[in-house]
């Protein structure tokens, strides 16, 4: 059995979805297929990025993951596959894998990249502007198959990356910004709970907005309230306890954040609090 990761700009409506999982079952029939994401927002290779990011880890040893977030289909772009550790990956080159690159430095995990440029594992016709039908779906249908890596292209090393955003130390905190609005409205920031170093006494200003302190749940403020907590992901977030914090502070992707640490309130002073 192998496993089949689909992420996409395409949405559902134009059947785009299924004629690449089509593709993928001809050659691997007995592949399962998750779909990750196909409401990635058009062209946006950085949310692409993040989600792919944020998911793969959870997948067994040897999954496949195709990515086709690709504005610049039909140009010079090279088409692209590689594995990470133990997964393996397909996709334009223009940077989804960034994140995970870091990472894979970080840990000093294996990596290795093809240009998949043997059209022998395409489909015989390839449009300009369809190679998730064309060229993905099928590369990745012949590395679910057990086809090896390297008999479908050349071996790379000058892979294209994404600018990361970072924060930016302040003398007290840190100057961040929103890099992902999910489905409920919460506001995903660059800070991670390590940036944060166990600090729980905090004042995050957006928009013109205070937000103080730092929770655990939903669950620690009434509905219509705003709050900060740390997400499933490890990043900082902003949410309205059963609400869009997106649509109540008007707040869009790159919009800047500054997150002030307050001093630690000494035992005597710290009095019991649902967010301490």
């Amino acid at each position: 059995m192998s496993i089949v990761t689909l992420t996409t700009d395409f949405g559902l409506k134009d059947g785009n979805v299924g004629v690449m999982k089509g593709i993928i079952w001809k050659l691997a029939p007995r592949a399962h297929i998750a779909d990750l994401s196909h409401q990635i927002s058009p062209q946006n290779i950085a949310e692409a990025a993040l989600i792919l990011s944020r998911s793969a880890p959870y997948f067994p040893q040897d999954s496949v993951h195709i990515v086709v977030v690709d504005p610049g289909v039909g140009t010079p772009r090279r088409p692209i596959a590689g594995r990470i550790g133990e997964q393996l990956f397909v996709g334009p080159d223009n940077g989804f894998l960034t994140p995970l690159l870091e990472n894979a430095e970080q840990q000093n995990l294996y990596t290795e990249f093809i240009h998949l440029n043997r059209p022998q594992f395409w489909l015989p016709d390839v449009s300009h502007v369809f190679h998730g039908r064309d060229i993905f779906a099928p590369a990745g249908g012949h590395l679910a198959s057990g086809t090896p890596l390297l008999a479908l292209g050349s071996q790379i090393t000058d892979l294209v990356r994404l600018p990361m955003s970072r924060p930016q130390q302040l003398p007290d905190g840190y100057q961040g910004e929103i890099i992902h609005i999910d489905h409920f409205g919460n506001l995903s920031t660059n800070l991670r709970h390590t940036d944060l170093a166990g600090h729980t006494r905090l004042s995050i200003q957006l928009n013109d907005v205070e937000i103080p302190g730092l929770y655990h749940t939903f669950g620690e403020l009434p509905p219509g309230s705003l709050m900060a907590l740390i997400g499933s992901t490890g990043s900082l977030i902003i949410s309205l306890v059963n609400g869009s914090a997106a649509q109540a502070l008007g707040a869009q992707l790159g919009d800047p954040l500054t997150v002030t640490l307050l001093p630690k309130l000494s035992p005597s002073n710290d009095p019991e609090s649902a967010h301490e």
